[in-house]
């Protein structure tokens, strides 16, 4: 997870797809990702709890808080995302957003714009679908 943020920091849009689930790595918008990347200033990670994700396992789970700003707001977001080990590798399945109190802190995001989870989906086509608000 951590590397992952870092990769976002960085700017290193390979390594984040390197590490995507082999299975879903074709869906991911390399260009909104790269755009979110690049757009974004990064301001922190935060992880909140780990659930398995040791050496010996197969799968863990990350639930985490990254911040940044972008266009003078601030903004955070909160996943719990999913990992598995393939041949040694551990690599980003995919992640969910817990629930929010309905009052809103940031603004909701556009539907076009790259959706917060670092999937590189446009918003409404991610996080957006279900999104009730």
């Amino acid at each position: 997870m951590r590397s992952r943020y870092t990769a976002y920091v960085r700017q290193q849009i390979d390594y984040l797809l390197e590490t995507h689930d082999p299975d879903t790595r074709a869906q991911v918008d390399r260009e909104a990702t790269a755009r979110w990347a690049r757009e974004a200033q990064w301001t922190g990670l935060t992880v909140l709890d780990v659930v398995a994700g040791a050496e010996g396992d197969e799968e863990g789970e990350v639930d985490f808080e990254a911040s940044w700003s972008a266009a003078g707001q601030n903004h955070t977001h909160r996943e719990r995302s999913r990992f598995r080990k393939v041949e040694g590798r551990w690599f980003f399945v995919g992640g969910s957003v817990p629930k929010r109190n309905p009052t809103r802190v940031e603004p909701k995001p556009k539907p076009n714009e790259p959706c917060s989870c670092g999937s590189g989906k446009k918003y409404k086509r991610c996080h957006g679908q279900n999104a009730g608000g």
